[in-house]
């Protein structure tokens, strides 16, 4: 079988488990304030050329995403964020739970617009509605797009003309900083937002995402939020190491190259072929209309997620590559395609 349904399915980068594995008898202090872990975070504050900076790093994207804006937010603060956001549809009401009510506007391919924004603000306008605090956006979004430099620029400015925070979501952030329609950098990424994160999980370690936080007002009593929520790692030195590991000689962007590289070559080859894309992606999450008899052969020789239908007579395919994804893979993919296209 092919395996294209998401891209932290395998294991880890050969790097990233040798450096598990030196380490592995090394005795070290507990819940991230090991010398490791504290080498990791210097690098990340070099490398965004923010010394200043908070780095936290916790184990998943919905448990790293509850905890900030639960702790940024006041009970009766809202975030806006669009609705594909994986905050409005894939983690489970998390950030509902915690309190905090999601103002979600409607987006066709994932991105929000400072028009969005101007709309979120005024709808919500007295104290009997609850109080826009922050913005929410993914890089890459959920539909596989990106935000550009002046679009983030311009999300920014809209945040300081209403008093809003802007938070990232970077689980994809390095397939969005690597891919060919990309003009931004991560030190822009740390410049224009006032936290954000940096994956982990999708981009070749074990388990992980850094939280960095460059907003003096939100840093204050960060890891006592951390811990009362169940997020303290007691084996803290496995996130530190993972993260030095991916950061040491820039491996989180290398093999996030290969992740898009993959991605070009099935996007390309799937509209070759004839095949309409959901929408037009800069990054690995491609999404594909396929015939429904296309789609029922092709999920025997296949993984990949097509969960709803595009309409009476073809399925809404997603395919992701991932960082390990070999070319012949993305080949024999369009092969089947061209195959059961032609039948």
């Amino acid at each position: 079988m092919l395996y294209f349904m998401n891209d932290y399915s395998e294991g880890a980068h050969e790097k990233v488990l040798n450096a598990l594995i030196k380490t592995n008898m090394e005795q070290h202090v507990g819940y991230g304030v090991d010398d490791i872990t504290n080498e990791a975070i210097a690098l990340l504050k070099k490398r965004i050329n923010k010394p200043d900076a908070d780095v936290h790093f916790l184990i998943t994207g919905t448990q790293t995403n509850t905890i900030a804006i639960a702790h940024f937010l006041r009970p009766y603060e809202a975030v806006i964020a669009t609705d594909h956001g994986h905050i409005s549809v894939h983690e489970t009401g998390a950030i509902e739970a915690t309190g905090h009510k999601i103002i979600e506007m409607e987006s066709k391919d994932g991105v929000l617009t400072t028009e969005m924004i101007d709309a979120a603000i005024l709808k919500h306008a007295d104290e009997h509605w609850v109080l826009p605090k922050m913005v929410y956006i993914s890089n890459a979004t959920e539909t596989g797009t990106i935000y550009t430099k002046s679009m983030l620029e311009d999300i920014r400015k809209a945040c300081d003309k209403y008093g809003l925070y802007l938070y990232l979501d970077g689980a994809r952030l390095a397939n969005a900083l690597t891919c060919a329609d990309n003009d931004m950098t991560i030190e822009d990424v740390a410049s224009l937002t006032d936290a954000f994160t940096i994956g982990g999980t999708k981009n070749g370690i074990l388990f992980g995402e850094a939280l960095v936080i460059t907003n003096n007002r939100l840093k204050e009593h960060m890891r006592f939020s951390i811990k009362q929520r169940g997020a303290l790692l007691a084996k803290g030195r496995l996130l530190g190491v993972q993260f030095r590991a991916l950061f040491e000689e820039d491996l989180y962007f290398e093999i996030a190259k290969h992740t898009n590289e993959m991605a070009t070559i099935l996007k390309n080859g799937i509209l070759d072929l004839g095949y309409e894309l959901v929408t037009n992606p800069s990054t690995n999450l491609i999404f594909t209309i396929l015939p429904n008899g296309v789609h029922d052969r092709l999920s025997k020789h296949c993984y990949y997620e097509a969960e709803h239908p595009y309409d009476e007579n073809n399925m809404e395919a997603r395919f992701v590559t991932s960082w390990a994804t070999p070319k012949e893979d993305v080949l024999e993919l369009l092969r089947l395609l061209k195959e059961f296209k032609a039948n």
